[in-house]
């Protein structure tokens, strides 16, 4: 592992010694692959473009966030400029690197906007995306080319998973009622955190070494590696299971179309976000932070909640105001 640590490290030093040209479009490209940048464009997709789509790209990045999660705690895998603080820490990140959650995201969901527009110009854009979005980890200092190559592969697969089993799946929980429906997201959710509980136990028995801390902050950094934490895999799969959890109530209502005015979609789009920054901001006021159990237990309370406002709750309204049908 330290001749491939030490290839990744001579990639980003000549990479970075490119030129200081290339970091804001670096930036750019890498929050062309951030969760925030979906979580803005997912809410967009579902309630005024297509719902079907919105809806299997918001699993694709929910599954691949506590994927990603999961197997950072497992590989226990350091930055870049945590082992070399000769390479630059163009952005700041706390948890472990290996794999590149940009890069699996990344490959997730822009291979899944290709597949549904079916045709070669958008396959061509999907590919430099994501080629450029785990090219700009490497040049921010963030991740090594190894963490990139993974998060390539096991964003592919779990696409390549999903459209493989989406209509069967879809179909099973048709023939299941809706608290059926509701208790197997429940578990779905419930055994992504069971395997995070793990790695995270297994994660807490192995001491950070203390030069990572003094090595980020020689590099640049803003914040000292924080990587054991169980919030990046309980936030995900609290929204999996929110999501899952509105969408099998609001096919009682008789579902919900994207179709509609221009004005009736941009009047969704600002309704649906107030009630997400409400959630969001107003809960995380609310309820205490930290690593207590208390605290996991509310984040996955309101995250859950912010699924549910975004299959169920913000959909039901645009029903009642006459915005959808």
């Amino acid at each position: 592992m330290d001749s491939v640590m030490q290839v990744g490290i001579a990639f980003s030093l000549w990479f970075q010694g490119l030129g200081g040209w290339l970091e804001l479009p670096m930036k750019g490209f890498t929050f062309l692959g951030s969760e925030e940048f979906f979580l803005l464009v997912l809410p967009l997709v579902y309630w005024c473009v297509d719902a079907g789509l919105g809806l299997r790209m918001g699993l694709l990045l929910l599954l691949n966030g506590a994927l990603n999660g999961i197997l950072k705690l497992a590989f226990f895998g350091p930055r870049p400029y945590w082992v070399n603080p000769q390479i630059r820490a163009l952005a700041s990140e706390t948890s472990f690197g290996v794999p590149s959650g940009h890069a699996q995201v990344a490959a997730g969901l822009w291979g899944m906007a290709a597949v549904q527009v079916k045709s070669a110009w958008a396959w061509v854009v999907a590919m430099v995306l994501v080629l450029m979005i785990g090219l700009s980890r490497l040049y921010l200092g963030v991740h090594f080319l190894h963490d990139v190559l993974l998060g390539w592969l096991l964003g592919g697969l779990t696409l390549w998973v999903v459209l493989r089993v989406w209509d069967s799946v879809v179909a099973w929980l048709r023939t299941k009622s809706v608290g059926q429906q509701v208790g197997s997201a429940f578990l779905g959710s419930m055994l992504l955190l069971v395997a995070g509980v793990i790695a995270f136990g297994a994660a807490r028995m192995t001491p950070l070494p203390a030069e990572w801390s003094a090595n980020a902050l020689a590099a640049g950094a803003h914040e000292a590696p924080n990587p054991i934490t169980l919030s990046g895999i309980i936030t995900p799969a609290a929204t999996l299971f929110g999501l899952l959890a509105g969408l099998a109530w609001i096919q009682t209502q008789g579902g919900f179309s994207a179709q509609g005015t221009l004005m009736q979609r941009a009047l969704r789009l600002l309704v649906g976000l107030v009630g997400v920054v409400v959630l969001w901001y107003g809960l995380g006021v609310l309820f205490p932070r930290g690593e207590e159990i208390v605290s996991y237990v509310l984040r996955y309370l309101r995250y859950a909640l912010i699924g549910v406002w975004i299959s169920a709750g913000a959909p039901w309204l645009f029903l009642r105001l006459g915005l959808a049908k």
